[in-house]
């Protein structure tokens, strides 16, 4: 916030007109995504459901047809999200848009909530063991602080 609070706008300060939800297809970020869509409703804000598909790592070494069978992969995860996300909107009457990032999932988040101007993200909580130790991707949003951050079990 600047020194003159009363010029200067800052995001969702009238509540929120973007609410971002991470999607995996798992069941946590598909109920994060439920979840965000009743705040969007209630707020009359737009719901941006984001799926953020894994790049590849640089130094592995796979073939053309192994990166073809990720691509394909990634592709039916699409649809199973999308399908996820049709169903999502009859239930509830709300704005809502689907996006595709690529990246890690943290940062295509980061990117995602930048480009879209969000003003809260919505994620699921890790359903993976290793993330106790390291760090979850909800963790790390919150430990980023620029974003009010939801974290649906």
């Amino acid at each position: 916030m600047t020194e003159h609070a009363g010029t200067a706008f800052e995001r969702g300060t009238d509540g929120p007109k973007v609410i971002l939800a991470g999607v995996d297809g798992s069941e946590s970020s598909l109920r994060a995504a439920a979840y965000a869509a009743g705040l969007a409703r209630r707020q009359n804000a737009l719901l941006a459901l984001v799926y953020v598909q894994p790049v590849l790592a640089a130094g592995a070494s796979l073939g053309a047809p192994v990166a073809e069978a990720t691509g394909e992969v990634a592709e039916e995860i699409v649809a199973e999200i999308r399908a996820s996300a049709e169903r999502l909107r009859g239930v509830f009457e709300v704005r809502w848009e689907f996006h595709t990032f690529r990246g890690d999932p943290f940062a295509g988040l980061v990117d995602a909530a930048d480009e879209l101007k969000a003003d809260a993200v919505v994620v699921g909580a890790s359903e993976r063991a290793g993330h106790r130790l390291v760090g979850s991707v909800a963790v790390r949003l919150v430990k980023a602080g620029r974003w009010p951050v939801t974290v649906v079990p």
